[in-house]
């Protein structure tokens, strides 16, 4: 969007949409008025607000250079009055457990949101737009009929989007903290989180200045805790004198005061489409962004800024309202990502407190994603420093450097190269494109590199592609892998996972049609249940008990010859669907039997096959387990069953689990983003006290040093980035500027160890410079 251009050359399509109806006064509403009708002057624009002028929930606003920077493009009078009322600060103090940690550089800026709302109004009065307060907007249906566009900004509980939900498609969630927005009438010096372990739980403090004197405070816990400590049972008076108690030292003492405030919990909005007609959803009416990351207010602004800009730019009203959808939701999306992640942390901040201060410190910092080490170092390298140096990362180490053990195996860095189907074995063999695409991985410095899933039995393959480990010629050929890796890669370690396909097996190479049936050579399917993977797929034979026992000895004998091809590690795969997988999942179990049922009969065959594993299974060397901690689908997996499984397992013996998700079955609804999984591993880490590596588009180094460093995990699995670059952890460790044990050039590539040079980019200025 060219915000700049389309708010300082008003174009000649401004005139299209003449009469516009803004039903809400908050600051998106006031602001997409000021600019529609400082864009053309003649339209007649209405904005309704049931309450009085100066009526607010909340107290301080938040807004960041970036919403700053397309104020003052698009309206430079509203810019020059924020501008003055700013209270700006760069420090974020964390106090955990009585120990303050204060991080620099971060850049704020806050004013009241009375302020805020007064300024707008000003703005829309002096151009001419009608404010009307106290009254509520006619039904939605008669501003359409006599409006050519109407704004809803009329927030979370938008009664506009509400009667044409069939249309929008809203979907509101309910999380699980109650929280209450107050005010102290003094500035904190930094904006300011503190926690209090009561004998009913943890609360924590949300605190920064909006004034010179005046600050913002929230209190927010969990529903449990807050029910706990008898909050229920309060009105909003003794409540607030109750928090300023349990935070005293936070507000030195100091009273807390309410406003308009009440207990209440957050709601993620979100829906399907944002127009219905020539009627659009903007702010919270639309989507809103947890508080804890700031972005309401930011949120609607931007809204209003891209709404005015298409308006201008696109040739009818229909074209425009797609256009600012089409533009804005990915921001939201990835916004919401953001604030999803930032919400869940504060929800679960209790499995972090016996965390050191400082990783606590960091890991708050961190929480959204957003932040991360590489973009903390700069903001404050003496902050991170200190957190590096009480983890124990030795001086210039970076965290993704630092070495781990599993049993007997000592790893030189947290860097695994993950499972990866390759589809291009012949008869379950491995041949010399396995050893260059595992031998070059290897050579690209990762402490791990995983084999793809390797078959236990003939009928356990995906496809005729499929990797094995069931005869003596596929064990030959693995040899030849892990002696090249053991040879030319040195400590570097090679492990294979094992598997069987179960209801997804017999089908075609993935470049042929994923997860699509055989033309011709199939073979039968087995399953925990007669449950076909896709609708009209092949249903799968439920297995018998002497089935069962069958496949255990298979997994055994494969993992016997595992151990004689000199594998250092081995996995066994219980997740994606496959047949391992299948008894863990209530979706796709549905036995009757000892197999079947609760989640511990569910447990009892791959606890079995586990135990078979690990007894052939040299003792030093580690065991781990894939399994998938949600199946992305109603009724599956839970987070409670995956904390579950995970603990089974390791008192079963194994080492750390690979907590992957979903593809268990085929209408799953996941929730991509960067490092999406990873919240799984970080519960299971903290609730099963397991080690864990974690997987899902974690695609940077500086995304692994964050996880690292957090303590979300222990190592951390990628995939698509090694296939783009089969050095990507040399490359890493070369881009840090880092050389040290926890990574080795090969010797033959030692040459190559820096970034070529380019073109050059140096060249001499003018020596005059003259204006036109």
């Amino acid at each position: 969007m060219t915000v700049t251009g389309a708010m300082t050359v008003p174009g000649a399509r401004a005139a299209r949409a003449r009469r516009i109806a803004v039903v809400g006064g908050g600051p998106g509403g006031l602001y997409a008025a000021a600019l529609l009708k400082r864009l053309a002057p003649g339209r007649e624009i209405t904005v309704w607000e049931r309450n009085a002028p100066d009526d607010t929930f909340g107290f301080g606003v938040v807004l960041s250079d970036e919403t700053l920077g397309g104020i003052e493009h698009a309206d430079p009078v509203v810019y020059a009055a924020l501008r003055e009322e700013f209270v700006r600060w760069d420090d974020i103090d964390i106090v955990h457990r009585s120990e303050r940690h204060t991080s620099g550089g971060h850049g704020f800026a806050a004013l009241g949101r009375r302020r805020l709302l007064a300024i707008l109004h000003e703005r829309c009065r002096s151009l001419g737009v009608e404010l009307r307060f106290r009254t509520e907007a006619p039904p939605v249906a008669e501003l359409a009929d006599a409006y050519d566009l109407v704004i809803a900004a009329d927030g979370v509980h938008s009664r506009v989007r509400e009667t044409y939900a069939e249309h929008f498609r809203p979907a509101v969630t309910e999380h699980r903290c109650r929280y209450l927005w107050l005010a102290a009438d003094f500035a904190f010096d930094a904006f300011r989180f503190e926690t209090a372990e009561t004998e009913h739980g943890v609360m924590q403090l949300h605190g920064y200045p909006y004034a010179a004197d005046a600050s913002t405070v929230i209190v927010e816990m969990r529903e449990e805790v807050w029910r706990a400590a008898g909050f229920a049972d309060l009105d909003v008076r003794e409540s607030v004198e109750r928090c300023a108690k349990i935070f005293t030292d936070a507000l030195g003492g100091r009273a807390l005061r309410a406003g308009n405030s009440a207990w209440t919990t957050f709601r993620t909005v979100v829906n399907g489409h944002w127009s219905h007609g020539h009627v659009v959803l903007l702010g919270d009416a639309a989507h809103t962004a947890h508080f804890s990351i700031g972005s309401g207010t930011k949120l609607a602004v931007e809204d209003a800024l891209a709404l005015a800009a298409c308006l201008e730019e696109q040739p009818t009203t229909g074209e425009a309202l797609a256009a600012y959808e089409a533009e804005r939701r990915p921001v939201v999306e990835s916004t919401q990502r953001a604030a999803r992640a930032s919400l869940e942390w504060f929800e679960n901040l209790g499995r972090y407190l016996d965390q050191p201060s400082r990783r606590f410190a960091f890991n708050l910092l961190t929480r959204s994603r957003r932040v991360t080490h590489d973009n903390l170092r700069l903001r404050d390298a003496r902050f991170v420093a200190a957190v590096e140096r009480e983890s124990g990362c030795p001086p210039g180490t970076p965290p993704m450097f630092t070495p781990f053990r599993l049993r007997g195996l000592t790893l030189r860095n947290r860097v695994v190269v993950s499972p990866m189907d390759m589809y291009s074995a012949v008869d379950g063999v491995p041949g010399d494109f396995h050893l260059v695409h595992l031998g070059a991985r290897a050579l690209g410095g990762a402490g791990l590199v995983m084999t793809e899933m390797v078959c236990v039995a003939p009928e356990g393959r995906i496809t005729p592609g499929c990797t094995g480990l069931y005869t003596h010629t596929q064990a030959e050929s693995w040899r030849r892998i892990t002696d090249f890796v053991h040879t030319r890669a040195p400590g570097t370690a090679i492990g294979v996972q094992l598997g069987h396909s179960g209801r997804k097996g017999s089908t075609r190479l993935m470049w042929e049609g994923m997860d699509e049936p055989l033309p011709d050579g199939n073979w039968p399917l087995v399953a925990a249940s007669p449950i076909p993977y896709k609708p009209g797929g092949r249903t799968p034979r439920e297995l018998t008990r002497a089935q069962l026992t069958d496949l255990r000895e298979q997994f055994a004998a494969a993992a016997w010859r595992a151990a004689r091809c000199g594998f250092d590690l081995l996995e066994l795969h219980c997740a994606h669907g496959y047949l391992l997988s299948g008894f863990l999942s209530p979706l796709t179990n549905r036995r009757t039997d000892a197999y079947g049922g609760s989640l511990a009969r569910r447990l009892r065959f791959p606890l079995e096959v586990f135990d078979a594993v690990r007894s052939v299974w040299p003792e030093e060397r580690p065991m781990t387990v894939r399994i998938s901690a949600t199946d992305w689908a109603e009724g599956g997996t839970t987070g409670d069953d995956a904390v579950g499984i995970a603990r089974a397992f390791a008192a079963h013996g194994a080492d750390a689990v690979d907590v992957s998700a979903g593809q268990v079955v085929a209408d799953e609804r996941p929730e991509y983003g960067r490092s999406y999984q990873t919240p799984f591993a970080d519960r299971i880490r903290h609730e099963a006290g397991v080690p864990v590596i974690a997987v899902g588009a974690i695609s940077s180094w500086d995304d692994v040093n964050s996880l690292i460093l957090a303590g979300r995990t222990d190592l951390c699995a990628l995939a698509r980035p090694h296939l783009y670059d089969p050095h990507w952890t040399l490359h890493a460790a070369a881009e840090q500027g880092y050389s040290g044990p926890g990574v080795a050039w090969p010797e033959p590539y030692a040459a190559g160890s820096r970034p070529p040079r380019t073109g050059r980019t140096d060249a001499p200025r003018p020596r005059l410079t003259l204006g036109i």
